[in-house]
């Protein structure tokens, strides 16, 4: 559980560090490191013993969750390790051995890791709503009013999911993805602020912001290398989800939401923050 104990963050600290090991890591790398995982102002290494400094920078923001789950899934990429998965899955399963205790495990959907809460068998990872979510928003958005209207879906989606409304709460997920991205592209994106969309069906014309599909969003945001390819994928999946506003796609397919069914689409927007919060510079 957050915030993780401090025989727990210690103990991650001496992975990472991996003293005399085949991948330990020197005082600039742990430093390059939380620079990757995201972090506003990232330390800079001083030159101490390698373990307290980096036990010391990961107590310092222990009650910043956002920041601690990034660190972990960061440590568990493949992308942090020239030899890809089969290093990052090597650290993964001892951080999970160190994470059990704490009833937390990270997990990999779909080529992105994210951190999920254990299952009461121990062993199926489960999801929720992104922790901090507001102040996570203020760092990538600065329009107030769109802030407050995300927010606003939250809170409508866990009404729908608290009453049983899985449908209704899977589109809200989605709809949280589409206000994001929409926002963010535009704020950070001056040609498409002021000249519009490109057209898909024609290049030589723009489309309004209210004509743009959320799979352009999220292609144009992977195409700016804001959200990896894996993440890309994942959250395709939330688009489709979302599409189920629609009466005709849920009569010609009849899911069959249920609590799982939200569950797993958090993960998605969990995958989607971290990405973000790695490749698009952060607001002060």
């Amino acid at each position: 559980m957050f915030p993780l104990d401090s025989k727990t963050v210690e103990r991650l600290a001496e992975v990472v560090v991996d003293m005399g090991g085949p991948y330990e890591r020197k005082g600039y790398r742990l430093a390059e490191l939380l620079a990757a995982a995201g972090w506003a102002d990232p330390p800079e290494y001083d030159g101490s013993p390698r373990i307290p400094w980096l036990t010391e920078q990961l107590e310092e923001r222990r009650e910043n969750r956002a920041d601690v789950e990034r660190f972990l899934c960061r440590v568990c990429d493949p992308i942090e390790y020239d030899e890809g998965a089969v290093i990052a899955d090597e650290f993964r399963a001892i951080v999970n051995e160190k994470l059990a205790p704490e009833g937390l495990v990270v997990t990999v959907v779909s080529g992105r890791p994210v951190v999920g809460r254990l299952g009461p068998d121990g062993k199926q990872p489960t999801f929720s709503e992104p922790a901090d979510f507001r102040r996570r928003l203020e760092k990538l958005l600065a329009d107030p009013v769109t802030i407050d209207m995300l927010m606003g879906r939250l809170e409508e989606t866990r009404i729908c999911e608290s009453g049983g409304a899985y449908t209704m709460a899977v589109i809200g997920i989605g709809s949280i993805v589409e206000g994001l991205l929409l926002q963010l592209l535009l704020e950070r994106d001056e040609e498409l602020r002021e000249k519009g969309f490109p057209n898909p069906r024609d290049p030589g014309r723009r489309n309004k912001p209210d004509r743009v599909t959320l799979q352009q969003m999220i292609d144009i945001a992977h195409g700016k290398d804001w959200i990896q390819l894996d993440a890309t994928k994942f959250v395709h999946t939330v688009r489709d989800f979302r599409n189920f506003v629609h009466p005709r796609k849920e009569l010609a397919e009849q899911p069959r939401f249920d609590q799982d069914s939200v569950m797993l689409c958090w993960a998605p927007v969990h995958a989607l923050l971290n990405d973000l919060e790695e490749n698009v510079p952060t607001i002060s």
